[in-house]
């Protein structure tokens, strides 16, 4: 069997109005139900910030050298569960936990203004939809220019778009907690699953 290290996920702590973020509750759903059993997971509570999201990604990285990160951000604007398709490198404006916006106000000075994920996301959007659960996935390429988006950014830049971020409503607008882990345990299973294909085609063009 071969070994996958799908690493990190990763959910975000209180902010603003949301004094139990969505995001962590159903990560730690997730990690409850569990992965395939050739997955290694680890799973992580991000804190609203700035500078901390930009020294936790690169470690996170460093340590695990993960198949793939995927970050699990709550949106109030929701009512689905979002599939993000990229990043976004300029206009965060809005004042972190710690009263804190980047003076630049971009993720990566010099950096691209959008990096997309390695992961096809409307094919991973089909394939869950097709399940057939009571939840309703959708896609989006505007993750807010907020943290959320801020991380999904720094991690795709990190990890040359091996990178995923989905954002799930508040709890009970209109999902449980269980509903979101096992939607995104049908969805990080589906990412896995497209990664590894994809890569085998690329190992199948070196080859001939």
């Amino acid at each position: 069997v071969k070994s996958v290290h799908f690493s990190s996920l990763a959910g975000f702590g209180p902010f603003g109005e949301h004094a139990v973020n969505a995001s962590w509750i159903a990560v730690q759903e997730l990690e409850k139900l569990g992965l395939r059993d050739d997955v290694d997971l680890h799973v992580y509570e991000v804190p609203v910030e700035y500078q901390t999201v930009q020294r936790l990604i690169p470690a996170l990285w460093k340590k695990h050298s993960p198949q793939l990160v995927v970050h699990v951000g709550v949106s109030g604007m929701a009512t689905t569960v979002t599939l993000e398709k990229c990043g976004h490198n300029v206009g965060y404006k809005g004042l972190d936990n710690c009263r804190f916006c980047p003076g630049s106000q971009c993720c990566v000075e010099g950096g691209p203004e959008c990096i997309d994920s390695v992961i096809n996301m409307d094919a991973v959007c089909r394939r869950v939809s097709a399940l057939g659960l009571d939840v309703t996935v959708t896609i989006s390429k505007d993750a807010g220019r907020y943290l959320c988006d801020f991380t999904y950014y720094t991690s795709l830049y990190q990890s040359r778009g091996r990178s995923a971020f989905v954002h799930v409503p508040p709890l009970g607008k209109p999902y449980s907690a269980e509903q979101l882990g096992r939607a995104l345990q049908a969805i990080i299973e589906e990412m896995l699953d497209v990664l590894e294909h994809s890569e085998d085609k690329i190992n199948c063009q070196h080859e001939h």
